[in-house]
């Protein structure tokens, strides 16, 4: 009894010398592994100072955005997408804002010039009075027939040209009308100039104005001066855009010879 206890004693003694030994010989290796790798930073580090280098056989092209570095298969040439980096000096601005400015600049430049040289402005018409005034007696119908000839500045500020389109005039005397004319296609007004036209205006007197004979022809008067009331209208048209311009005026007429001379109506409406 004595005998088998010893042995069973003896065999654990050795499996407990044993797997000591094999612990020792396990921490051992880790600790000769840990000492050969070292730290697991210093170990990424090394990782990333050791070149890429790809061996690849003749089925294969330089990769366009690895420097020289890796390869691409040849089929998947038109298929893969090239990733270039941020910090890629093609990627960086060439002067874009300075060319966004200029653009922004010219284009407004552009518009300002079109803007400025198309924009209508209004064709001013102004009176320049009476030129000639012929005065014609029917005595035996006591009539009086005057033909007045007047003349119209119309000035053009546009930058290009205004087409004088119509003309109508119609004369009063005490609020019955004695003449009227009408004048179509008149004249063309270069860009930035100025042009009269002149137009004549028969004007009777006759039935209710019977009397106007007998006042023009009464010799004991110097002077035998009436007034008339002149109503004009000018149409014009530019760039398709219509315009219209109307002028009133009192007029001085000497009925009892005729007269040339200048003169500028001296009331106006």
């Amino acid at each position: 009894a004595h005998a088998v206890m010893g042995s069973q004693l003896s065999a654990r003694a050795a499996a407990a010398g044993g797997g000591g030994r094999r612990g020792k010989e396990r921490l051992l290796d880790t600790g000769s592994s840990e000492d050969l790798l070292g730290d697991p930073d210093d170990r990424q580090e090394d990782i990333a100072r050791f070149p890429y280098v790809e061996f690849t056989g003749r089925d294969s092209v330089t990769c366009p955005t690895c420097q020289g570095t890796g390869r691409i298969p040849k089929g998947q040439i038109n298929e893969l997408v090239a990733l270039i980096p941020y910090s890629d000096q093609r990627l960086q601005p060439q002067r874009t804002k300075l060319y966004v400015f200029l653009s922004i600049f010219l284009c407004l430049f552009i518009s300002g010039l079109v803007v400025f040289f198309l924009f209508p402005r209004s064709v001013v018409v102004n009176d320049d009075g009476i030129r000639v005034v012929i005065v014609k007696f029917d005595h035996n119908n006591s009539r009086v027939f005057i033909d007045m000839t007047s003349t119209l500045n119309i000035s053009n500020s546009n930058f290009y040209t205004v087409s004088v389109d119509s003309l109508a005039c119609q004369v009063q005397y005490m609020k019955t009308v004695i003449g009227t004319k009408q004048l179509h296609n008149i004249s063309v007004i270069p860009p930035l100039s100025e042009k009269q036209v002149n137009y004549t205006v028969r004007m009777e007197f006759s039935g209710p104005l019977a009397y106007v004979y007998t006042f023009c022809t009464m010799p004991s008067i110097k002077v035998h001066n009436i007034v008339v009331f002149l109503q004009t209208t000018v149409k014009s048209s530019y760039l398709g855009h219509p315009s219209q311009n109307s002028l009133e005026a009192y007029r001085y007429l000497d009925c009892g010879s005729n007269s040339t001379a200048y003169r500028r109506p001296p009331l106006n409406h």
